[in-house]
């Protein structure tokens, strides 16, 4: 006996129902099966010989829709052949413009900073405080920030802006009074009676970290305006000095503050250099967990900069005479820049931040660029001062 086809033969099945295909990739392949129920098949004996080896045609269809699912399904998987290369135009035009900006706002800040170390006096001090404030409001700003506050409370906001108010005077205070430790004794005063004052208890997190922002903001950074301005001694042993110009201030404006003053942000921009392209064509091994990007390669070969930076200028500038002063000069401006440039990685690692702040496009904040000369203008002062009581003439 014959067999009808498959066709004819599901029209003569009694209500014959078909399970869907769905297409999406949500279920699995054998839920997309396309399966036909036998409801009540004993009643037709003709079809008993269609369903007598139901698991090949199940199979069969079952292999036939996973291929055609999986057909359907690759092209939409496969990645588009231009998105690695338009993802890496993008990278490397995003960091051209970075590299752009960074010089142009370099040069800009160098040409500026030269000009108002050259002009001292009220110019250079009045540049000082606005920077100092600036960088305090930063500081408090990290201090704020959600990872240091997961382990310490910190000062109020009002608290933080007297602070950073006081960190911009002491700069002006000194220049005019020249007392540096009764002035800062006096803001810590001041500082600490504003905190006991507010609503609640304080907290001693809140008393540190405020002291230490009234430290590192505002007392360091004075130590420039006593050595630039404070060291007024002339320094005519150079022909610089006794022929400088007299719309500068004339052969009593060069200075040995402005010599000092000159020979150590030099030294400073020398070791960062340094150890910046050392670290980029030598560096191997870590510094410091600190800074993972600064390496003992880099480390050296900035130190050797700045050393030779500091023999240097001493040597065009006449000052300081000997050679051992020099040299220790450059070590104490070297340890400064490093110490404070690790202190300022530490307090943005706590913070959980890349830049202390985005005023400087390229550049990140005020700290970015001046956590370097924190502690240096300290160093440098009073190795002239206790060192060099004849300021190295």
């Amino acid at each position: 006996m014959a067999h009808p086809p498959l066709s004819n033969s599901l029209s003569l099945l009694p209500n014959p129902k078909l399970v869907p295909l769905c297409a999406c990739t949500c279920r699995p392949f054998s839920s997309q099966s396309l399966i036909l129920h036998r409801h009540h098949h004993h009643h037709n004996p003709s079809l008993s010989l269609l369903f007598t080896k139901p698991k090949p045609l199940l199979r069969f269809t079952h292999r036939t829709l996973i291929l055609a699912a999986v057909g359907q399904a690759e092209p939409e998987r496969l990645p588009q052949p231009n998105a690695p290369k338009e993802d890496l135009l993008v990278k490397s035009q995003h960091q051209v413009s970075q590299l752009r900006n960074r010089i142009v706002f370099g040069l800009g800040i160098g040409i500026s900073v030269g000009g108002v170390v050259l002009t001292g006096g009220w110019v250079f001090t009045t540049a000082l405080a606005a920077a100092v404030f600036t960088g305090a409001r930063e500081y408090f700003e990290l201090v704020r920030s959600r990872g240091i506050t997961a382990g310490m409370t910190p000062p109020p906001r009002y608290v933080s802006r007297v602070c950073s108010v006081i960190c911009a005077l002491l700069p002006l205070f000194v220049m005019y009074r020249g007392h540096i430790d009764v002035s800062v004794t006096s803001a810590a005063f001041v500082l600490a009676t504003t905190l006991f004052l507010q609503r609640g208890g304080p907290r001693f997190a809140q008393l540190s970290s405020a002291i230490f922002g009234l430290v590192y903001c505002g007392y360091l950074p004075c130590f420039w305006v006593k050595l630039r301005c404070g060291l007024a001694a002339p320094a005519l042993n150079t022909k610089i000095g006794a022929k400088w110009p007299v719309l500068l201030g004339g052969p009593s404006h060069w200075t040995v503050g402005l010599v000092a003053t000159l020979i150590t942000i030099s030294s400073i921009i020398a070791a960062d250099t340094f150890a910046f392209l050392g670290g980029k064509a030598f560096g191997r091994t870590p510094l410091t967990s600190i800074s993972p990007k600064k390496t003992w390669e880099g480390t050296i070969i900035g130190f050797c900069g700045c050393i030779v930076t500091t023999v240097v200028l001493s040597k065009i500038f006449s000052w300081p005479i000997s050679l051992s002063s020099a040299i220790a000069l450059g070590v104490l401006n070297f340890v400064g820049s490093v110490f404070g440039d690790l202190t300022e990685s530490m307090i943005k690692r706590d913070a959980g931040v890349k830049d202390s702040g985005s005023l400087i496009p390229g550049h990140g904040g005020i700290l970015d660029r001046v956590d370097s000369y924190v502690f240096t203008g300290a160093l440098a002062y009073n190795f002239v001062k206790t060192f060099l009581p004849l300021y190295g003439v």
